[in-house]
């Protein structure tokens, strides 16, 4: 799909990561509208402040370009009735990550299949995937204008380039860099345990760590390090900081 200066974008989940795209990509010109499956009268006023409207999850999917699928993976093949109701030309993006902890066990996935390739099977659609690699903290605190030399990079990857470079453009939306993280089955290298996720790279630290992503090591440093932070949720003295997120993962992830 082509990028229009303005587009009509649906948001299903308002989560944290939801909560903050509904924001930025309002505030970038674009008319949102957001959904989740408690109804929109549950939808907090500050998520729509930069004039996203929220709507029921059957209207998010009408008459948008592009839908962002912002809920927890485990509920992925629940929302394919929706998908299915998109209009053709419309792009899916995909933010989720694979947590066996908090997911349950996906055997594809322990299997080594990358997770947007499996989230791709479960609607029945290409996807996007974007905006997994970053903590809602680290994006909440950071939308950088383009060009600072600071400013948070993170990867995209699809199968058709013209997904990809219109996915690009929308993470450029939000105050982030968009890096071209190549294809669908290439996007183990952005997902949990892998260099690049939660490590808050620049837009030139960013390609060196997608190509030091080693498939079989990352799902045993992203099991490493939600054991140290579950533990660590149990001490109330402990900080558990979107900074400390960060060093942690620049520790145990690159």
């Amino acid at each position: 799909m082509r990028r229009k200066d303005s587009m009509q974008i649906g948001i299903l989940g308002v989560g944290n990561i939801g909560a903050i795209l509904t924001r930025r990509l309002s505030a970038a010109g674009h008319d949102v509208k957001a959904a989740n499956s408690r109804g929109p009268e549950t939808i907090p006023a500050d998520v729509l402040s930069s004039g996203g409207r929220a709507v029921h999850a059957r209207d998010v999917v009408t008459d948008v370009d592009a839908l962002i699928v912002a809920v927890p993976l485990h509920r992925i093949p629940a929302v394919k009735p929706l998908v299915d109701d998109l209009p053709g030309g419309a792009i899916v993006l995909d933010t989720s990550n694979y947590y066996p902890q908090w997911n349950g066990r996906i055997a594809a996935l322990d299997d080594g299949q990358a997770e947007s390739l499996w989230v791709a099977k479960q609607l029945g659609r290409p996807v996007v995937k974007a905006w997994n690699t970053i903590t809602s903290g680290s994006f909440a605190a950071h939308n950088t204008p383009a060009g600072s030399p600071d400013r948070i990079a993170i990867p995209v990857a699809a199968d058709e380039g013209t997904d990809r470079a219109l996915g690009m453009s929308l993470v450029e939306d939000t105050g982030l860099d968009a890096v071209d993280a190549g294809t669908l089955a290439e996007s183990w290298r952005q997902e949990p345990g892998a260099p690049c996720y939660v490590t808050d790279l620049t837009q030139q630290e960013l390609p060196g760590a997608l190509a030091a992503a080693d498939a079989t090591r990352s799902p045993k440093r992203r099991d490493l390090v939600m054991t140290v932070i579950h533990e660590l949720m149990g001490d109330p003295t402990a900080e558990l900081s979107p900074d400390f997120l960060v060093r942690l993962s620049r520790l145990l992830y690159r």
